[in-house]
């Protein structure tokens, strides 16, 4: 029996999903969820329906896991605490510093209602904070280091495009050389933020804009690029489009580590990511975790989980002793 899904959002992420599904041979998406009139929506899989938002509710019983595609700032901490109470659920919430309250409002919400959500899914949060976990328990002495890129930041993306003149922009985090190789060399660097990353950003204006104004308003704002030392180019559309138009990304997650008596050999555990698509990435993975959702109500293990709690045997469509032969 297939694990029936839906799918809420159908932006990049809601696509990556759909992606995702049809190379999971034991999963069927059954629909996608839209704020948007249904008849307007055109999707890729023949056998799925597109419904209005409000008609998840009559739907309890058709849908095994609901996947949660929408922004990690307004949509996400209202939607997974209402769905995970009628739906088993997985979502992509990478508001770091929040993560604790939306686990608090998710967990309580899917043990009333007797469902598993698993939430922060990803890869940072996600498959890098298993391996910053993996890394802390096996070198116990040691520091950590995470760097992303070079990829596009659509938050920081987005931030650009909405200042006054702006068009259309993109923005690419990209690691410093110096202070990777620092880490990779086991110098154990105490880095700031301009020290670890810059951020380099192509930006289309409207006829007539204040460039001068913009770059500064762009290299000045804070929370997304004051901390850094931040290239702006102005370019036109058609380059835009046609060196700009996709959403790489990745990165590198490093821990320098000591053992012996007296600390005196050095370790390195590297785990690094190149991705063409952050969100049909991104999207893999949460199909995976869906499946252990999926395995773990079964098992009668409601409320919220993360990364953490599950065990990588849950996210595998193969068997115990399929992994024991092949993988182990």
């Amino acid at each position: 029996m297939s694990i029936r899904i839906g799918i809420v959002g159908y932006g990049n992420l809601g696509r990556g999903v759909e992606c995702a599904v049809k190379h999971n041979p034991d999963m069927e998406l059954v629909g996608v969820f839209t704020r948007r009139e249904p008849q307007s929506l055109e999707i890729l899989t023949e056998t799925a329906n597109v419904y209005s938002i409000e008609e998840a509710v009559n739907m309890k019983d058709d849908i095994d896991v609901m996947i949660l595609c929408g922004g990690s700032a307004t949509d996400l901490p209202k939607q997974t605490p209402q769905f995970a109470e009628m739906f088993n659920v997985v979502d992509s919430f990478d508001t770091h510093a929040k993560i604790p309250e939306h686990f608090e409002a998710v967990d309580k919400a899917a043990k009333k209602g007797g469902k598993t959500a698993i939430i922060s899914v990803g890869w940072d949060p996600g498959m890098f904070s298993l391996n910053r976990l993996y890394a802390n328990a096996i070198l116990t002495e040691g520091k950590d280091y995470t760097f992303w890129g070079k990829g596009v930041s659509q938050g920081h993306s987005d931030a650009i495009r909405r200042i006054e003149g702006v068009k259309n922009g993109k923005q690419y985090t990209i690691p410093v050389e110096s202070a990777l190789e620092a880490v990779r060399n086991g110098e154990n660097p105490e880095l700031t933020t301009r020290q670890k990353h810059t951020r380099e950003c192509f930006v289309v204006v409207e006829e007539g804009a204040d460039k001068a104004r913009i770059e500064s308003e762009i290299i000045n704002m804070p929370n997304y690029f004051s901390d850094y030392d931040t290239t702006v180019h102005f370019i036109s559309e058609e380059e835009l489009l046609k060196n700009h138009s996709g959403i790489p990304h990745g990165g590198f997650v490093i821990r320098s580590g000591k053992t012996g008596w007296n600390n005196e050999n050095t370790h390195i555990i590297e785990y690094s990511l190149k991705l063409d698509s952050n969100p049909e990435f991104t999207s893999s993975v949460i199909a995976a975790y869906a499946r252990a959702a999926y395995r773990l109500n079964k098992e009668g293990q409601n409320g919220c989980k993360t990364v953490f709690d599950i065990a990588p045997a849950y996210l595998s469509s193969a068997d115990g002793a399929e992994l024991r032969k092949h993988l182990l």
